[in-house]
Parts: C-alpha cells; sequence; structure tokens
C-alpha cells in the first residue's frame, strides 16, 4: 500500500480537486482509500453528494493520530489519497500526514501569489522528511500562449522543483464537480468533458510511473 499525500500550504490551489478526481480515475485499477483531515471539510462535502456513486471508500478523521494507523490497512488498499489543510500557521496536522505517506503531489496554480506559500511547503515540511514529490499545474488557463510551458520552466530552473508533466487545465465541470457529485468516473465522456477526462488521466498515469514497481494492482 502506499500513502499519497496531497499537500499545500497555500489555500485555493485546487488540493481537494486533485485528491478526489485522481482517485476516482485511479479507483478504475486499484483499490482505493481517500481521508480527509481538512478542517473545512470540502473533500466529505463532496463525497456526500457522490451518495451511492462513490466509486472508492472515504473517511474523514480530523485526528492526525489516526494517520499513524493507516499501515495497518495495508491488505485492504492500494492506495491511500489523503486531503490536507491549506494553512500557513497550523502545520500539525499536514506533519502528521507527511510522517505517513509515501509521496506527496504540490497542486499549485499559475499565479505568483502562489509561489512563496508552495516552496515553504516544500522546502521546510517536505524536502526536510526526504520524501519524493512532483508540483502539479493546476487550473492551467489554455487560452494563454504557452502558459503551462512558461510556469514549469520556472519552477523547474528557478525554483529547482520537480514536475509532473502532466497538468490540469481550468475547466467549468472542476469548479460544479463538488456541487454535482461529479467525478470522472460518472462523467459522459463527450466533447464537453473529453478534456478533463483526459488530463486526470494523465497524471494517473505518471503519478503511477513515480511510484514504481512496489505499487502492486490488487483488483
Amino acid at each position: 500500500m502506499k500513502i499519497v499525500a496531497v499537500a499545500n500550504q497555500k489555500g485555493g490551489v485546487g488540493k481537494t480537486t486533485v485528491a478526489m478526481q485522481l482517485a476516482a480515475h485511479l479507483s478504475r485499477r486499484f483499490r482505493m482509500l481517500v481521508v480527509d483531515v481538512d478542517p473545512q471539510g470540502s473533500t466529505t462535502w463532496w463525497a456526500e453528494n457522490m451518495h451511492e456513486h462513490i466509486p472508492f471508500d472515504f473517511s474523514d478523521d480530523h485526528d492526525p493520530a489516526v494517520l499513524t494507523r493507516l499501515r495497518e490497512l495495508d491488505n485492504a488498499y492500494d492506495l491511500v489519497v489523503v486531503d490536507t489543510p491549506g494553512s500557513l500557521e497550523d502545520t500539525r496536522t499536514l506533519e502528521a500526514v507527511l510522517d505517513a505517506a509515501d509521496y506527496v503531489i504540490v497542486p499549485v496554480v499559475p499565479e505568483p501569489m502562489a509561489i512563496h506559500p508552495t516552496l515553504r511547503t516544500i522546502t521546510q515540511l517536505i524536502e526536510p522528511r526526504h520524501l519524493p514529490y512532483r508540483v502539479l499545474l493546476n487550473r492551467v488557463d489554455g487560452r494563454i500562449p504557452n502558459q503551462y510551458r512558461q510556469w514549469q520552466t520556472v519552477l523547474n530552473k528557478t525554483f529547482e522543483v520537480p514536475t509532473f508533466h502532466a497538468y490540469l487545465r481550468q475547466y467549468v465541470i472542476h469548479a460544479h464537480a463538488p456541487m454535482l457529485g461529479r467525478l470522472v468516473t460518472n462523467l459522459t465522456d463527450n466533447r464537453r468533458t473529453e478534456g478533463s477526462i483526459w488530463d486526470i488521466t494523465c497524471v494517473g498515469f505518471e503519478l503511477t510511473e513515480c511510484l514504481g514497481a512496489d505499487l502492486h494492482r490488487r483488483w
């Protein structure tokens, strides 16, 4: 079993979208558990709106101590995805998640104000634990020429942080998904949705490559 934390102390970068949509995609190949430890409960609200259509197991527990027991679920799940708080002040919960994690996805939006808290999360919390991680560009605006390439260059060359080759573009469907209880697993694949489905699929396959041979599919 692998534990993947979705983490960034900058709020509003799409951690919940990444955690839920990525888990939904991976549920087609792996036994998945999503854990919500964010006091805001956005992931929990989304899961509740799914009703019986949620394609993975889900738990909301804001007690960091519960994370130390995740390894006891090794025979039950292949992958655990943990949605974490976005806060610069209270790091106790995030630190507990990172202590338990095998890998970290760091979502970031292409906005200058997102850079400092993102780098702070990496340099003060992730890298000291020697955790493998990649930054995932989210809400890339397809109307802006070369936005993804420019930001990837800045992150890789200027700040020397690794990034996913895949990225998530800005789609209205992602913004409305929590309220409507929508995930990539219950979207009709058509011209309106194919881009968002493709983006999540690419991130999912890249993540499984990052996790390597130790990730065994048990379906």
